[in-house]
């Protein structure tokens, strides 16, 4: 078996490049084994095409358990938003699934407070399982009810001691509202020097952070494993020194780190020698554990009643067919950009003509469903706010118009814009005038845009609106089809019409 216990091993998507590094070696005299399970950024409670899904990370925990030796489940965060259950319960059936699950720690992340400040507490209420966040405080300073910073444990007279950490950024990209989030890398530093002055063994920090403040945890001298979310990428790394993992997304794949600790006194001092093996499970080999799937059944179904809920009747038809959407302004694409501007409180709101994909009309007196929502849009794109200069704004808009000859998918469907713009003129150059809430646009001002994930990242060609943002596959809030279905059931009647946001001469 290949040895990475003195080199620096690295995975960032693949599990097949790593083969070579499974297995579990024997254990010498003396040497306790700690298996640490790691999950992150869990979205999706059932499987899809057979692979990931809670039932069969359930099985994935419960074999190693079984084997009778120390077992760490931990779960670097992002779990509570956005699903489409999540939209109907804040989250309630995660927390209540991994308390099934005997779940050994928690640190939140960002979409932890995707509901705002007080639903995040109540579910940190409902959780059964220890929730560590050394860097997140009241707004008065304290520490939250429910949450510690740090957590020891003792296994087989080995003390291995947990450093929760909550992604910095949150207030930024979440509604966290008052919370204090405070720098990850200090606090790591000062936790993991007071951990070990007080007789721990190894450090382990559980965190929801990018991949450079991962890299700088793993490099922080006196901690010794990075069980890390938020990424989203399968990723192992070890140098010698220390340990950075991640699990991907939704459990399709789970990595566990074996870590031999051989504990000794030499003389007045303790000395400590350890070194990890790493297994990845690709979870598509894994039986699902029935009790957590009779679980998952039970969300399953009430969710699908749910879908089923009447939420609006249509006073003016609605059209998704794709010349409709992908060739000029529609009413259904008013009635979407009007919810997310709604939802975000933007200036201004623009979503892809392409992301609509029902392909259908809905006549006058239609009583729509959430499932129809969901129909159309079905790719799980969530909501995204941006603050971009009017310039941008204008190329933006420019990059939406660009293909309307050939019914690009990036036709620009929009709320709070009248935008007048020629297709006499050159792709980059239509654009003639624009407005912002009836005034013109200002191209040196910031606006709040509200918009998706896919688009903030670039998707379509829409560079521009990321401004000074590095969006990333996590940004983004709830989902866009939950925006939806709340804006129109709050509407109750819904009246949506062509009326001359987006005219092309």
């Amino acid at each position: 078996m290949a040895r990475v216990d003195r080199r620096r091993a690295l995975i960032g998507g693949s599990a097949g490049a790593f083969a070579a590094l499974l297995g579990r070696a024997a254990l010498a005299q003396g040497t306790v084994r700690v298996t640490f399970v790691l999950t992150n950024d869990i979205y999706k409670i059932s499987e899809e095409k057979g692979r990931g899904g809670l039932a069969r990370l359930a099985a994935v925990v419960k074999a190693e358990r079984a084997k009778g030796g120390h077992v760490v489940f931990s779960h670097a965060g992002d779990t509570l938003s956005p699903s489409l259950m999540s939209g109907f319960d804040k989250g309630q059936h995660m927390f209540a699934l991994f308390n099934a699950m005997s779940l050994d720690v928690f640190a939140p992340g960002n979409h932890e407070f995707d509901f705002g400040r007080d639903e995040y507490l109540k579910r940190a209420g409902e959780a059964k399982f220890p929730i560590l966040a050394a860097n997140l405080r009241a707004a008065d300073g304290s520490v939250l009810p429910g949450h510690r910073d740090t957590l020891v444990r003792d296994y087989g007279g080995v003390k291995i001691g947990f450093i929760g950490l909550a992604l910095a950024e949150t207030p930024m990209i979440s509604s966290s509202e008052d919370l204090k989030f405070g720098p990850l890398v200090d606090i790591a530093r000062s936790g993991a020097q007071a951990l070990k002055s007080n007789g721990v063994d190894l450090v382990v920090v559980v965190a929801h952070a990018d991949k450079a403040t991962r890299l700088r945890l793993a490099e922080t001298r006196g901690v010794d494993l990075v069980l890390n979310g938020h990424n989203h990428d399968l990723h192992i790394a070890y140098d010698g020194k220390s340990v950075a993992a991640e699990s991907g997304e939704d459990a399709q794949y789970v990595v566990i780190v074996d870590v031999d600790v051989a504990a000794t006194g030499e003389g007045d001092k303790r000395v400590v020698r350890w070194s990890p093996a790493f297994r990845i499970v690709d979870s598509k080999d894994v039986t699902p554990d029935p009790d957590i799937l009779a679980m998952v059944k039970g969300y399953e179904d009430m969710l699908s009643r749910e879908l089923d809920v009447e939420i609006a009747t249509l006073a003016a038809p609605l059209d998704s067919r794709s010349a409709t959407v992908r060739g000029g302004e529609a009413a259904i694409g008013n009635l979407i950009a009007d919810s997310i501007r709604a939802s975000t409180g933007a200036d201004a709101a623009i979503v892809n003509g392409g992301g609509i994909r029902a392909n259908r009309q809905y006549p006058v007196g239609h009583k729509l469903t959430r499932r129809d929502v969901l129909a159309e849009l079905p790719f799980g794109n969530r909501t995204a706010t941006t603050k971009i200069t009017g310039k941008a704004l204008r190329a933006a808009l420019e990059n939406g118009l660009s293909q309307v000859e050939q019914r690009g998918g990036r036709f620009p469907q929009v709320s709070g814009l009248k935008v007048i713009a020629s297709l006499a003129a050159p792709a980059g150059q239509r654009v003639q005038s624009v407005e912002v809430n009836g005034q013109p646009l200002d191209e040196g001002r910031l606006y709040l845009v509200a918009t998706n994930d896919f688009m903030l990242r670039g998707g379509d060609g829409y560079a521009a609106l990321a401004g000074q943002i590095a969006a990333t596959v996590d940004s983004g809030g709830a989902l866009l089809a939950n925006d939806v279905m709340v804006h129109a059931r709050r509407l109750g009647v819904i009246d949506a019409k062509v009326e001359g946001r987006v005219v092309v001469r």
